[in-house]
């Protein structure tokens, strides 16, 4: 599967090299074939990379909440049917690059484990998964864990 990952940076707080592009599109990969997808033809995902005041303006224009948060989903997809040799549009992920810093440092692991960890979560929403309920929560957490481990990209 072709994963088409498509970077829209408008922040400077966090150097976007190529590796760490191949990190995302690696978790892309791994996190589809978790969830099944694998027979696609392609996915494409789009992915902006912003400061506070962006991300806090977009989750208070599409979730009421006036105040950053690290990182958004927008889902283009309503579930999923037989997807083999199809493409999938999955959506957008905004990661805000300063909570990236931040939270590494709190964490205290490499920003490519953040931002790596920030962008699996955003896509794994995207996919349908959630963390409303504690049993949904377990799953997503695990599914996490496994794919940043599988990477070698772990606390």
């Amino acid at each position: 599967m072709k994963i088409l990952l498509s970077i829209n940076n408008r922040q400077k707080v966090l150097p976007v090299s190529a590796g760490l592009r191949a990190l995302w599109r690696e978790a892309a990969g791994l996190a589809l074939r978790a969830a099944g997808l694998q027979a696609a033809k392609k996915a494409e995902i789009s992915l902006l990379l912003c400061g506070d005041a962006c991300i806090r303006k977009l989750n208070n224009s599409f979730r009421g909440i006036d105040a950053a948060t690290d990182v958004l989903s927008f889902p283009q997809l309503d579930g999923f049917a037989e997807v083999s040799g199809q493409s999938l549009l999955l959506g957008d992920i905004v990661i805000s690059c300063e909570r990236v810093l931040a939270q590494a440092e709190e964490f205290a692991h490499s920003l490519e484990r953040e931002s790596v960890f920030l962008f699996l979560h955003g896509l794994l929403h995207l996919l349908g998964y959630g963390h409303e309920t504690e049993e949904e929560e377990r799953e997503m957490r695990g599914l996490q864990a496994g794919i940043l481990g599988q990477m070698e990209l772990i606390r």
